[in-house]
């Protein structure tokens, strides 16, 4: 009667054993999923890790170099703008260093630095509060060409034949060249006011020396 019981009992154990291995076999798996899942989950951070590094040491070598680029074309115009101070250029002290609440691309602020100094460079026309002085010019121009040709008539006379001939009508070539004689000493009034002898100012030079010109021709005649 005992030997059934103990047949039942083996065969139990024999039935637990292989639920249990099953379970346990079970379990392995779906720790070796979790487990590969794991790994492949702290690989893939680990690549986009190193991608976010990359990206980022790549940002910041562009911006070094941008850096780099400002700083040298702020010192090139800072030197620019202090060659054409001239005396006062030891006011500006050394070039400005960046500002903490910049904002905006500095390229596009460099390039209208550089458009506003080169605007600045360029020399305008005459004001208009020159206009005396260029008419003085012109008057100048004048009288000094009348007196050359007053000198040479005189020679002319002086010495007589052949210079007695030719001396008037030279003189009266240089007499009629007065207007233009009078642009010399404008274009060096300009030249030290930094502008242009432009079309105005030659104009009032002109209509000076040809009006006295034409004055002392009149009132020697």
């Amino acid at each position: 009667m005992n030997e059934p019981v103990a047949s039942d009992t083996y065969a139990a154990q024999v039935r637990r054993l292989a639920e249990l291995t099953g379970r346990v076999r079970s379990q392995r798996a779906e720790a070796q999923a979790w487990h590969d899942q794991q790994c492949a989950a702290a690989d893939r951070a680990v690549a986009e890790a190193a991608e976010q590094l990359r990206r980022a040491e790549a940002e910041v070598a562009e911006a070094r170099a941008m850096v780099d680029r400002v700083d040298a074309e702020v010192g090139h115009l800072w030197a620019e703008l202090r060659g054409r101070v001239g005396l006062g250029a030891r006011r500006l002290g050394p070039p400005p260093g960046p500002a903490r609440d910049a904002t905006g691309d500095p390229v596009a602020s460099l390039r209208g630095v550089r458009d506003l100094l080169d605007r600045a460079g360029q020399p305008g026309e005459l004001p208009g509060s020159t206009n005396p002085l260029l008419a003085l010019c012109g008057v100048a121009g004048a009288l000094f060409a009348y007196a050359l040709g007053a000198g040479a008539r005189a020679l002319g006379v002086r010495y007589g034949g052949d210079l007695a001939a030719g001396m008037p009508v030279l003189a009266l070539v240089v007499t009629l060249l007065g207007p233009l004689v009078g642009l010399a000493p404008a274009k060096r009034l300009a030249d030290r006011r930094h502008a242009l002898l432009g079309p105005r100012p030659a104009a009032i030079v002109l209509v000076a020396g040809l009006a006295t010109t034409v004055a002392l021709l009149v009132a020697t005649r």
